[in-house]
Formats: structure tokens, sequence, C-alpha cells
């Protein structure tokens, strides 16, 4: 899925953006404002409340009630047009307030091998199959 990012252009000056084309992607910080503060999970919970996936805590999961109510995406970065960012692969909702865009790099990303449970592989198998 395709989205654009919107600056306020009262807040960043017209070169906020100067530079970021050159990278294939950036990592977006969100708020995600529609999560009710007291629907918020601080303890374990089964993810997507499948109960054949085993309990896990909220820190050792993805989901959207998670305390501080703040998403991360990586997204191809597809395009900069102003005080616009054209990008594919946000996982916000429409609205969702934007708190830090920065470009990937490399060197950000892991080191070695990754490891991760068979329930996250289940859960991601079709996340951003359009």
């Amino acid at each position: 899925m395709e989205s654009y990012i919107d600056f306020d252009q009262r807040q960043f000056g017209a070169n906020a953006l100067l530079g970021l084309s050159e990278f294939c992607h950036v990592e977006v910080v969100f708020l995600m404002h529609k999560v009710p503060p007291d629907s918020v999970e601080k303890g374990a919970r089964h993810p997507r409340e499948r109960a054949d996936w085993p309990l896990v805590g909220i820190f050792a999961q993805r989901g959207k009630s998670r305390p501080n109510r703040l998403g991360v995406s990586r997204c191809a970065l597809l395009g900069v047009s102003g005080h616009t960012l054209h990008v594919r692969g946000l996982d916000a909702i429409d609205s969702s307030p934007v708190i830090d865009v920065k470009p990937y790099m490399e060197e950000f990303g892991p080191r070695g091998a990754i490891a991760q449970p068979a329930w996250s592989n289940e859960v991601m198998k079709d996340y951003y199959k359009e």
C-alpha cells in the first residue's frame, strides 16, 4: 500500500527533507492515536488473541495496544516532493501523527542471523500482501 506523509510547512523549512530522496527506505515513527489509553496492555497476551499461539509479553510482540502507543514502519521511499514523502509499506492508519522520519541505513540493521519464533512468521506471512 502506498501512502503520503505531509510535513507542516509552518514547522519545517523548505529544506527539511533535502537529501532524503537519495535513500531507498525510511523508518517512520508514528503515534497509534486511535488506541484508547485504557486499552493499553502492560502484561502478556496471546498474539491476535489466538490461544493456539503462546502467551507472550507486550514487548515480545508488535501489537497496537503498546504502553507507549508508538508504531515504527520501515518503508520504501518512492519520492520526495516539497514537504511530502511518498512511501510504500507504512503500517499506520490515515491521519496518524508522524513523530519522526529517519533515513534507513543498512548499518543500523541487524548484525548476524535473525531468530524469531514460528508464531511470528505466521502472523507476518501475508501482512503486507495487497
